[in-house]
């Protein structure tokens, strides 16, 4: 990849015991191009894929997927098929020699300002009650304008984080 093609955005958000969530610009820059801006573009989504600073309990996004074959994609829903997300994070943990690692999902709105669906809710729940990860993991929905992030932890709330930092 031209490394001077890619942009050097990147988002951070603040969780509540004060450490941070960052998105990195490779794995926002991706999200970025599958953004609903259009009556035509499909929701779009993936997982997040990342590292857990050890000297700062700081979280940074360095990867994400995207829609995969197999996947089902509409104006208004995004269906993620396990399997082929699932090998590219097996691929990812081994070529970075267990550094990189599941950290949650993300997935497109058509809004400017995206707030979780009912069915976002539900299967966000799903996943803390069943699928097996590190705590926490962190959904995040781009909206046309906006990209919000929530965490999630097993035995509690899915809570809202808040942006401090977009460069």
């Amino acid at each position: 990849m031209n490394t001077s093609s890619v942009s050097r955005a990147q988002l951070t958000f603040a969780r509540h015991d004060g450490t941070r969530v960052q998105i990195g610009p490779a794995a926002l820059e991706t999200i970025r191009k599958h953004l609903q801006n259009q009556p035509h573009i499909p929701e779009s989504g993936g997982v997040l894929l990342g590292r857990h600073l050890l000297e700062t309990d700081d979280i940074v996004v360095d990867l994400v997927t995207t829609p995969q074959p197999g996947d089902r994609q509409q104006r208004h829903w995004f269906f993620r098929r396990r399997r082929c997300h699932q090998e590219l994070i097996n691929r990812a943990w081994q070529e970075s020699e267990g550094t990189c690692t599941y950290l949650g999902e993300w997935h497109t709105h058509p809004e400017s300002d995206p707030t979780p669906s009912w069915i976002d809710l539900l299967d966000w729940q799903r996943k803390l009650a069943f699928d097996h990860f590190t705590e926490p993991i962190f959904f995040v929905i781009a909206g046309t304008a906006e990209t919000r992030a929530w965490e999630g932890r097993r035995r509690s709330h899915v809570t809202a984080l808040r942006r401090i930092d977009e460069r």
